[in-house]
């Protein structure tokens, strides 16, 4: 008998399975999984709204991509704002531009915002250094982060490995750190100055 089991987990997933069980790389098969291609985020929008007879201007497609960045779940809640705000079809870059501060309310409050509340105040200072270092929310160096908070890496420690464990950071490479999600460092920089 044959079995398959899926699983799925953050970016550092390899090096910790591989830290548990010296030969996973033989024992698993990663796909990594990022953000939707622009066709592919255009087809998660035209897609539905074709079974009921609406199009997308091509505009309006520009700027739901360029919202969400192809990041899937971003696609869905920018799609379900303008959606909602479209009164005819073609759905305009004006639709997009009326929906999006509803999107992003959505995404600030149930998407970001849970993740920020799930954070101990210490937790919270490291992320928003994150975010002040990340202008385009890449990985940053650990020490940079202890620089601008004027203090020792290994104090830092506690924070980084509960954020870690939060599933909220994840070591993109020794010495480096970075928010698991997209845009979260842009939604600190802009919610939390």
């Amino acid at each position: 008998m044959d079995a398959t089991v899926v699983g799925a987990g953050l970016p550092h997933l390899p090096a910790v399975l591989s830290a548990s069980k010296s030969y996973s790389e033989r024992l698993f098969s990663y796909h990594r999984i990022d953000r939707l291609d622009r066709e592919a985020a255009d087809l998660a929008l035209i897609a539905p709204a074709e079974r009921e007879e609406v199009k997308y201007s091509d505009e309006a497609l520009d700027a739901l991509y360029l919202a969400a960045d192809g990041y899937p779940y971003f696609v869905q809640a920018y799609g379900k704002a303008t959606w909602d705000v479209a009164a005819t079809s073609p759905i305009s870059v004006e639709d997009v531009r009326v929906g999006a501060p509803t999107a992003e309310e959505e995404l600030a409050v149930g998407f970001f915002g849970s993740r920020y509340e799930r954070a101990t105040p210490a937790e919270r200072e490291y992320m928003r250094a994150m975010a002040d270092l990340s202008g385009d929310d890449g990985p940053v160096a650990t020490a940079s982060i202890a620089k601008l908070l004027e203090r020792k890496p290994a104090s830092l420690s506690p924070a980084r490995d509960g954020l870690i464990k939060k599933g909220l950071i994840y070591s993109a490479e020794r010495g480096s750190i970075g928010f698991t999600v997209p845009h979260f460092g842009r939604y600190l920089r802009a919610q939390h100055d």
